[in-house]
């Protein structure tokens, strides 16, 4: 089916500080002295550091999974050599800092997946390849699960996360956690992306005084600076959607239920979910592939049931555009112009490959809808954390509460650059059998699904909606916080709907992402639409490790 329908459009939409509820506007980022920089763990260099040839840079998982299975590399050169890359570019050189820790025993791990190798074969794809993980998800290892706090800086987990053991039986090594924005952004009103008491500040690989987005900030880094082949994040409100796009990488968050939360450091019943980070669609899809299923301690994936494919690669075509209906929200551009006019290259890239544009289209209760899911997230980030805090065996902290109390007896280190104002809030909310909180959910389930994502698509018989993910990465200033844009992630994420990034170009240099959306369980379509996009528009680049980026008139 070939043709168009075209009207163009746009309206502004609420900024991230209006959705949630900041009492005062804040002016734009300004650059920061050297001293305040390095107060913020973000030490400042006149020069890029130049990066050190790596053997496996811009290496696919399959690439990598090849070379392992067929004998040109064992998987302790593989660890040995990411090891290296960690050192020379994320702890030395520009110093990204992207991990906040590495796994003692990841050499270890290598050499009995070696053994295995010689004895049995490969598992899988997976077999010796590294991953990193966000420092939310759980592993019963020597490495600490904190969310990026002091408050547990000093916790383990009392057992893998559903994910992490899926990774593990694949054969993949968990090399070691990604830093984040502490508490996923979920603590405090004028938080910044990418830092965290424990870890500092995560810089953005394109521009180093830029943000890594939020909140899986050094997943995203390190994935795009190659410190690591792929990763994991998690995402409640654009947690994976923003870092990939404004890091230039592949993110992909499933529908909730269809990857187990168990053992992630939760903030959201309806609204969490966990995916892959990657430099490639089909990398995004063979990680799906591994962590998709049912899991008895994750009562949402229960909905799952004969919705999870054992092989989501089998969906990648570079032909797939043609005939597809892909629909513009314009209601969701205007958060950036030059973002906007890179997707609307991307648009005619789609559209030149056979896909039916259907422009504008419109999800009339976008407006509507942030006010309603503030409130939500607000009662169970409280339940939530409750819940998780108290089976920890052997932590001093048991409770929402008990963080609040912690981070006042040691704000001089914890609360240095903002506060913990949505947590106080939190607090202040009841159960989640409270009047309030059952009314706004059912508002939101309304106006994100019923009347919102759902309505639109059958409206128009569209299989896809495109908006650009996120605003260029805003410069990192601890002092005021983020000054980016809240992306067009809300809608899906509100909903629990999958969505995933494609990197579509740059402003001056600096990543735009694509972001395909659609209906709960789509990610089949999804992943097929973004894989003839990627392959259609190639625009991925790795990054050069400036140290600003410099705009000439």
């Amino acid at each position: 089916m070939k043709g168009s329908e075209d009207k163009k459009g746009s309206t502004a939409r609420p900024s991230r500080r209006e959705f949630l509820g900041r009492s005062a506007s804040l002016a734009a980022s300004v650059a920061l002295t050297p001293s305040v920089i390095e107060r913020a763990g973000h030490i400042a260099h006149a020069q890029a550091a130049a990066a050190p040839a790596f053997e496996f840079d811009e290496i696919s998982i399959s690439e990598l999974g090849d070379g392992i299975a067929n004998g040109r590399w064992t998987v302790r050169r593989v660890v040995e050599g990411y090891l290296e890359r960690i050192q020379e570019i994320d702890r030395a050189g520009p110093r990204i800092n992207a991990i906040l820790e590495l796994n003692p025993d990841a050499l270890a791990i290598a050499a009995e997946l070696d053994a295995e190798l010689a004895g049995k074969g490969p598992r899988g794809p997976l077999h010796g390849v590294p991953i990193l993980l966000k420092d939310s998800i759980g592993t019963k290892d020597r490495m600490h699960t904190s969310a990026g706090s002091l408050a547990l800086a000093n916790s383990f987990a009392p057992k893998d996360a559903h994910v992490t053991a899926q990774l593990r039986r694949a054969g993949a090594v968990i090399i070691g956690k990604a830093n984040m924005s502490e508490w996923a952004n979920a603590r405090g009103r004028t938080s910044t992306s990418g830092w965290s008491g424990r870890g500092g500040l995560t810089r953005n690989p394109y521009a180093l005084d830029r943000s890594p987005g939020g909140s899986s900030s050094g997943t995203a880094a390190a994935v795009a600076s190659n410190t690591v082949v792929a990763a994991i994040g998690t995402e409640t409100i654009g947690s994976i959607m923003s870092p990939a796009a404004v890091c230039g990488i592949v993110g992909l968050k499933p529908t909730v239920g269809l990857v187990s939360r168990a053992g992630i450091i939760p903030v959201s019943f309806t609204q969490d979910s966990v995916g892959p980070m990657t430099r490639t669609v089909r990398d995004a899809a063979i990680l799906l592939s591994a962590l998709a299923g049912r899991d008895p301690e994750d009562a949402a994936t229960s909905e799952s049931e004969g919705r999870v494919e054992a092989d989501y690669t089998k969906f990648l075509d570079p032909a797939a555009l043609k005939g597809v209906r892909i629909g513009i929200p314009r209601n969701l551009y205007g958060q950036h112009y030059a973002a906007d006019r890179v997707i609307q290259r991307g648009i005619e890239t789609l559209r030149a490959a056979g896909a039916v544009i259907i422009d504008p289209v419109e999800i009339e209760t976008a407006e509507a809808l942030w006010a309603f899911d503030a409130e939500v997230l607000m009662y169970e980030l409280k339940a939530a954390l409750n819940d998780y805090l108290s089976k920890l065996p052997n932590s001093p902290i048991k409770s929402l509460a008990d963080i609040i109390r912690y981070n006042n007896q040691h704000a001089e280190r914890e609360m240095r650059w903002f506060g913990q104002e949505s947590f106080l809030f939190a607090q202040e909310r009841g159960p989640l059998t409270s009047p309030g909180y059952v009314q706004a959910l059912a508002m939101v389930r309304r106006l994100a699904r019923d009347q919102g994502i759902d309505a639109t698509m059958k409206k128009h018989n569209l299989d896809a909606l495109l908006a650009p993910t996120q605003s260029p990465a805003w410069i990192s200033d601890p002092i005021l916080g983020d000054s980016g844009e809240l992306g067009a992630f809300m809608c899906p994420d509100a909903a629990g709907y999958p969505s995933i990034t494609v990197p579509a170009g740059d402003v001056a240099g600096l990543p735009v992402g694509a972001m395909f959306f659609g209906t709960a369980w789509s990610e089949p379509k999804l992943l097929r639409i973004a894989y003839a996009f990627e392959q259609a528009l190639q625009a991925r680049r790795a990054p050069q490790f400036l140290p600003t980026i410099e705009v000439r008139p």
